[in-house]
């Protein structure tokens, strides 16, 4: 099976332009291929997880993989897919994200001698000139078609600012610079992204004519990876210290059914035989490749003894087993107390449970939390600091556990 093969196998690939040529050239290790990044937090989720995996397979077979940090565009904000337009970041936080993200993306590229590319597109995009660039490159847009993609089509009903109206020119312009500079050749996206990405192969046509466009090759990527990493409304983040590995591993072990062999495939490194062969499992089977996949997963972010941590309390905590010494643990200090205790929904919060004691009421009322095992029956409870200095053992719905201590 060649690797393009096992990228369609995989269920990667939604589109793609100029598709032999792609295949000639990722099968032989001739692309050199960016994915974009923008810092809108200071983690990486865990629905970036097939763009970074989608990379690390590329680079294996001997292409060149670029990590573009979007400092740039990230001040702009990408409007795709969303109901409002996103938080301003100041260039001081997008600063510190783009760091963040870099030492994260070290666990699964190599960017070793000249192996791989990590650029930040706030080098050229800052310095561009408003007019120069307007008469460079935005006569090579159609407004119209613009007005047709299909990222702006969910805001153009709530209102679309003029800033996020340019969002799809920077990032055709970064293809466009980095095709100039670096000899990139193809990018990879989610499919949302494409009649952005659609607009750098045809930036690039226009401004540099029709033999270029033969080296300005799109594969898009199925946008399946957005919707992953989420869980209740939160992000379940790649940085330790906002999703503990336990939590991670607990994440992908309860995924549904029906995406558990999807994600194995887009997601793991297991061949293709050994994933075929467990295509046909069912039942009690399938909590077999829900391990398999939470495993593998969280070794790939935290390493191989933090995943045998995780599995092992997991199943403790399962299995009926007193070993909590791997469950997600939040030291509270005395300050936190009032006359020694300290109220269900203040420790909620305090242990990330909840977002606001308005969610933790409601997560109370509806006989969501249990502590030691025993529903918390009102909100009005409360537990002592002698609670706290044995360890109390507090468990969101059915999967979420967590451990209160006093420091």
């Amino acid at each position: 099976m060649t690797l393009y093969e096992e990228l369609v196998a995989r269920g990667l690939i939604a589109q793609v332009t100029n598709e032999e040529e792609i295949k000639e050239m990722i099968n032989n290790g001739k692309a050199t291929f960016y994915i974009g990044f923008d810092c809108t937090a200071d983690s990486l989720t865990a629905g970036h997880f097939m763009a970074l995996t989608l990379m690390k397979r590329l680079q294996m077979a001997g292409n060149k993989p670029i990590a573009l940090i979007g400092g740039g565009t990230t001040m702009i904000g990408d409007p795709s897919g969303r109901t409002d337009m996103r938080k301003m970041l100041t260039k001081e936080d997008i600063d510190h994200n783009a760091a963040c993200f870099k030492r994260q993306m070290e666990r699964f590229i190599d960017f070793s001698e000249g192996k791989a590319l990590m650029i930040n597109n706030a080098d050229w995009l800052l310095n561009l000139n408003y007019v120069e660039m307007l008469r460079d490159v935005g006569a090579c847009f159609s407004v119209n078609n613009m007005l047709r993609a299909e990222c702006y089509k969910q805001r153009m009903e709530k209102g679309l600012s003029f800033l996020e109206f340019n969002y799809m020119i920077m990032q055709s312009y970064d293809f466009y610079y980095l095709f100039q500079h670096y000899n990139c050749n193809m990018q990879f996206g989610g499919d949302d992204q494409w009649s952005n990405m659609l607009g750098g192969t045809e930036l690039i046509r226009r401004k540099l004519g029709k033999d270029a466009h033969a080296m300005t090759i799109t594969l898009l990527t199925d946008s399946q990876g957005k919707k992953m990493g989420k869980t209740a409304g939160n992000a379940v983040w790649l940085d330790p210290n906002k999703t503990s590995p336990f939590d991670f591993y607990q994440y992908w072990r309860n995924v549904d059914d029906a995406d558990v062999m999807k994600c194995i495939r887009m997601l793991t490194f297991l061949p293709m035989e050994e994933i075929e062969a467990m295509a046909a499992w069912e039942g009690s089977q399938l909590n077999k490749a829900k391990e398999i996949l939470a495993f593998e997963l969280t070794k790939m972010v935290h390493g191989e003894e933090e995943a045998v941590k995780a599995q092992t309390a997991a199943k403790a905590l399962f299995s009926g087993g007193a070993d909590d010494s791997n469950m997600p643990t939040t030291a509270l200090s005395e300050d936190q107390l009032t006359d020694g205790a300290i109220g269900v929904m203040d420790l909620l919060v305090a242990c990330s449970l909840a977002a606001s004691k308005s969610e933790a009421r409601r997560l109370v009322q509806q006989g969501g939390v249990f502590a030691n095992d025993e529903k918390v029956a009102s909100i009005d409870a409360k537990f002592t600091a002698d609670q706290l200095r044995d360890g109390l053992k507090i468990r969101k719905g059915k999967k979420v556990f967590h451990k209160a201590t006093l420091a």
